[in-house]
């Protein structure tokens, strides 16, 4: 017969890592009815009871689940099913898959799908010649990794009726050859002149990628995140009425916060509707309690917002800073607004003019309505002036970080580095300025930008060397690395405030949720260069088994 007050689950044989400060190291948990029930070490094991589960660590870590700060799931889960273009960046393997697909495919009106690198083709920009020469009949729309802009063919571009007279819209670029011709590569804004010609997925198709990629990230340790844009942007499909469905059929196992998407073509009119969304759609394990202002582009097609222009080839100064999507003053009304709302605001701000327009934002807000407990937070960061550092803590804005980018790889280098120049080169990711100076780090992958894998964005955190970096291949401004513990923090304890669930989650400590991770091993005793190497066993929400590897 049980012991009366048994548990129902002890992890046993440490070490556990608790990212709780009061005790930081322990090596033994109990859970009860999805709670954690006691920390400690051998007097833990007073609560295992004839009906209890036991797992035994053998040396392996348990940490608090992952949180996913800055995701795109049912986006990422559709490309897994479409013609998916990540996993390499080999020209000619791209138009291999491409071709496959359509071939695999006949009656598909649109080959969508994508995940290409930029990095794969000269300045960044593909072709549609290369696309005719394999799929001449039909449209073709991939986006690439970045979802920051798209690769077409030129059925695509004649369905959307794209010439050489077809003007730029005002928040995005149609790249053109010499004769004002397009040439197959659309950026920011144009994408949507193709993207709102594609059809939508089915509700089930959508709910299907969904759970695809809420499996994916279970594997990878992750038990909630924050999904970047609940709303519709250029291919990616509104996400909300998949959640919905998942919520329905018990199938959310995740704790997931949405970000109700900002419409950068309209202003202050849309607030109410999105104070109707969040009270529509927030039930159970998911809230749209956040508000995706997406600020600026990216630096890698001189989109992202900077302060001084972009070099060229030649390393002078060229006439183009950049876009900022939303005007500098209508977006701190918007932001006031928002805050007094009680809505969290989520910028993208990539560049350091983005990142100060965001904080200004902030700043406007504390000063009409005092502090309030929104956690507004600044996504990608890929680069900071150093005076606007010290205003994160300041501000009370969370740096929500992208490690796995802050690293040496041919769009870093070949793609960005020569059009910033060194100066500013150097305020990229500046994580350990941001978390010396007192900021609150969150973590997030940007999946299907970048991979999903935590521990491969903490290992770019701690070395700022990329896992599969060749030999020779320098460390990215080395003093702007941070130490493990902080990264762990930063992609548990630091994303779980950020979703407002540090209350219950985001670190183990009695009376918190049991969202758990078992790793195979303790990265603290390993090499920092051998942090990625780590995998996750299992993975539990509630002290529900969510995820596991065979015999784990």
């Amino acid at each position: 017969m049980s012991h009366p007050q048994a548990a129902d689950l002890v992890f046993t044989g440490g070490p556990v890592h608790t990212v709780d400060p009061a005790r930081s190291r322990a090596t033994a948990v109990a859970v009860r009815d999805g709670r954690i029930a006691a920390v400690g070490h051998d007097e833990v094991h007073e609560l295992i009871g004839a009906r209890t589960e036991v797992v035994d660590l053998a040396g392996r870590l348990l940490l608090p689940g992952f949180q996913d700060a800055h995701v795109h799931p049912q986006g990422a889960g559709l490309e897994l099913g479409l013609c998916h273009l990540g996993d390499t960046v080999d020209p000619a393997e791209y138009l291999r898959r491409i071709k496959a697909y359509a071939d695999e495919h006949p009656d598909v009106e649109w080959i969508t799908g994508g995940g290409w690198s930029m990095e794969a083709f000269p300045g960044g920009t593909p072709t549609a010649a290369l696309l005719d020469a394999i799929v001449p009949d039909r449209p073709v729309f991939l986006p690439n990794r970045d979802h920051h802009g798209a690769w077409v063919n030129s059925r695509a571009l004649e369905r959307a009726g794209i010439d050489a007279r077809t003007p730029d819209p005002a928040d995005g670029r149609i790249e053109r050859d010499t004769e004002g011709n397009p040439t197959g590569m659309l950026q920011e804004g144009a994408t949507h002149l193709v993207a709102r010609l594609v059809p939508d997925p089915t509700l089930e198709e959508q709910t299907a990628a969904l759970l695809r990629a809420q499996a994916v990230l279970h594997s990878y340790g992750v038990t909630a995140w924050q999904d970047a844009i609940i709303g519709t942007y250029t291919n990616m499909t509104d996400p909300a009425p998949a959640y919905h469905a998942a919520l329905t059929d018990g199938l959310l196992t995740a704790r997931v916060v949405g970000a109700l998407w900002w419409d950068r073509a309209r202003g202050a009119e849309q607030i109410p509707e999105l104070v109707t969304r969040r009270e529509e759609l927030s039930h159970g394990r998911f809230r749209a309690t956040t508000v995706k202002i997406m600020q600026d582009g990216i630096a890698e097609n001189h989109t992202a917002a900077m302060l001084d222009p972009y070099l060229t080839g030649c390393g002078c100064a060229s006439d183009n800073s950049g876009i900022s999507f939303v005007e500098p003053g209508d977006l701190k009304k918007y932001v006031t607004e928002l805050d007094a709302l009680g809505f969290q605001v989520h910028f993208h701000a990539l560049g350091d003019r983005a990142v100060r327009e965001a904080l200004d934002a902030v700043e406007a807000a504390r000063a009409v309505n005092g502090w309030r407990d929104t956690r507004h937070h600044l996504a990608h960061l890929q680069v900071v002036h150093p005076d606007d550092v010290p205003r994160f803590r300041a501000l009370g804005a969370t740096a929500n970080i992208q490690a796995l980018w802050a690293a040496h790889e041919p769009q870093m280098d070949e793609l960005t580095l020569p059009f910033l120049g060194a100066e500013r080169g150097r305020w990229q990711y500046p994580f350990g300025d941001l978390l010396r100076a007192g900021a609150t780090l969150a973590a997030g992958s940007d999946w299907p930008v970048s991979s999903p894998d935590p521990l491969a964005a903490i290992h770019v955190a701690v070395n700022r060397i990329a896992p599969a970096a060749p030999d020779g291949t320098g460390v990215f401004l080395p003093e702007q690395r941070i130490d493990l513990g902080a990264a762990i923090a930063a992609y548990t304890a630091g994303s779980a405030y950020a979703n407002h669930l540090d209350d219950t989650t985001g670190s183990i400590a009695v009376g918190k949720l049991a969202d758990l991770v078992v790793l195979d091993r303790d990265p603290f005793a390993g090499p920092p260069e051998e942090i990625a190497a780590a995998r996750v066993l299992q993975t539990f929400v509630d002290g529900c088994r969510v995820y596991a590897v065979p015999d784990a």
